[in-house]
């Protein structure tokens, strides 16, 4: 296999000399949270600019030590493909912001590509094809085979070339600064835990549930997460959310009728199951007023629905912008999401420098479709 693994930090030595060059170096995380409770940073797949493929152990040893400099320095090029979510591990797992990100998923969206996946963006440009056969593969056991870390490896040994295609593309669609803009922000990102979330927002049919239904249900899911974090599986693999609401309707009396549930695991219900029957119980004997039905205030306590007055100026706005992405041929969200103009029909701002004010916006998306919204705002 064509690439060197690393799971101490005394045997990096030939990789922190390609990184030491200051050249760009392509770089993906996998993680663990399709399968465990925790979705803890697992691997980290590297390939330099001379064309070397590394992949770190993030389980066994700090891999900061190695890359946290070269990851946050500005002057080096970092090549990644869709990184939001990788920039947020490496920010909570590794403790490193990363600088200098060139993200292939972000340059091909603004060139108007359709299809953003990796795979997708190496078969067009590269006439690469990649094997899906790990996709949901569990990056967390070890050890992992060979035949595994070279389908990781992929992920980053394409994406020296893959960029230059499409830095080309954006250099004569005279995107560049679109795209370096775009890099900068996406930089920000920052793990945030959600901390006040009530669980039983993330369930469908707890709107329309009764109190005591959704009580259960918090209930239920309560119990999930524990015993989810107990054997360190991923909360579905437990139950999913459709078996616990089938409970909170069904009602099961003892751990044997819950293992005979459609859907649910029997031996680990008859395991488990009691202790979700004794706290469902505990719902049972709570008292009306003690009862926490479903929350009905807007998650972080955001705005309610605008006036019908605000909605029609945002609706002419979106006229402005989807005139103007079909013009240029990007996504309408690309060129301006829709809670972007929202804003802007909120704020109402009259000049240039206003409309600069409204948060999250871009100087390339105010060149481009700034001049259409203020006609609009002044009319």
């Amino acid at each position: 296999m064509s690439f060197v693994f690393i799971d101490r930090e005394e045997d990096a030595k030939d990789l922190a000399s390609d990184l030491a060059s200051g050249a760009p170096f392509a770089l993906d995380c996998e993680a663990a949270g399709f399968h465990r409770y925790s979705d803890r940073l697992c691997l980290v797949q590297v390939t330099s600019a001379s064309g070397r493929d590394f992949i770190l152990d993030a389980l066994a040893f700090d891999v900061g030590t190695v890359l946290r400099e070269p990851l946050e320095d500005p002057a080096v090029p970092v090549l990644m493909h869709g990184a939001d979510y990788d920039l947020r591990l490496l920010d909570r797992d590794v403790d490193t912001r990363v600088q200098g990100l060139v993200d292939t998923q972000v340059a091909a969206s603004l060139l108007g590509e359709r299809a953003l996946g990796l795979a997708a963006l190496l078969e067009k440009f590269l006439d690469v094809k990649l094997a899906k056969k790990y996709q949901r593969a569990d990056w967390a056991k070890r050890p992992l085979p060979d035949e595994m870390l070279d389908y990781a490896a992929n992920d980053t040994r394409h994406l020296h070339a893959l960029v230059g295609r499409l830095q080309s593309a954006l250099a004569d669609a005279g995107r560049v600064n679109w795209a370096r803009e775009e890099y900068r922000a996406l930089e920000t990102v920052r793990w945030e835990e959600d901390t006040d979330e009530d669980p039983v927002t993330r369930v469908k049919a707890a709107r329309d549930m009764t109190p005591r239904a959704v009580a259960l249900l918090r209930a239920a899911l309560a119990w999930r997460d524990d015993l989810a974090r107990e054997l360190d599986r991923a909360p579905f693999r437990v139950a999913s959310d459709q078996v616990l609401v089938d409970v909170v309707v069904t009602r099961p009396a003892s751990a044997d009728e819950f293992a005979g549930m459609k859907g649910v695991n029997g031996r680990l219900a008859r395991q488990a199951g009691g202790d979700l029957i004794d706290r469902l119980a505990e719902v049972d004997r709570l008292a009306d007023d003690q009862i926490e039905g479903y929350p009905r205030r807007r998650r972080n306590g955001g705005p309610g629905r605008p006036p019908p007055e605000v909605e029609e100026l945002a609706d002419r706005l979106k006229s402005v912008r989807n005139r103007r992405a079909e013009k240029l041929g990007i996504d309408r969200g690309t060129l301006l999401p829709n809670a972007a103009l929202l804003e802007i029909a909120r704020v109402g701002p009259r000049s240039a420098e206003e409309l600069s004010t409204v948060a999250g916006l871009r100087q390339w998306q105010l060149d481009v479709v700034g001049p259409g919204l203020l006609d609009v705002l002044a009319s």
